[in-house]
């Protein structure tokens, strides 16, 4: 018990980033064509315009990814108390993060990009925890 009171904050961390990741890649898998739908509106006057299909498929599977890694460690830390692989949960969210940044900023959703950053600022927060702060 008290390991697992000790890593509360990883705790909260690894289950913010496998809801957060699970819901968005689930939701681009389970609603494929109306997310596709949409991306190619919202980039169609950026220089991704052209790549949306192949780059939906790569933010999907990193989504998932990162939400499947986070929601192991999750089950890891309530079952053990601790995870070896929990610098993976806010790792993937922050390249899951930044792949998403990078391509609000090249469509020019400044407000959407900005909306990014709280979410950021958790992985950014959960590294420097995980390296014994």
């Amino acid at each position: 018990m008290d390991s697992l009171l000790q890593n509360l904050p990883f705790l909260f961390i690894t289950g913010f980033f496998a809801v957060l990741f699970l819901q968005s890649g689930l939701d681009k898998v389970l609603d494929y064509q109306g997310n596709l739908t949409y991306f190619r509106d919202h980039f169609k006057g950026s220089p991704l315009a052209g790549s949306v299909g192949i780059l939906m498929f790569m933010i999907t599977f990193l989504e998932v990814i990162t939400g499947l890694v986070s929601g192991f460690c999750l089950g890891q830390i309530i079952l053990q108390g601790a995870s070896n692989f929990m610098i993976f949960s806010p790792a993937l969210a922050g390249l899951s993060l930044l792949s998403l940044f990078l391509g609000q900023r090249l469509a020019k959703d400044y407000a959407g990009a900005a909306a990014l950053v709280p979410y950021f600022l958790v992985s950014l927060i959960g590294l420097w925890l995980m390296k014994g702060g």
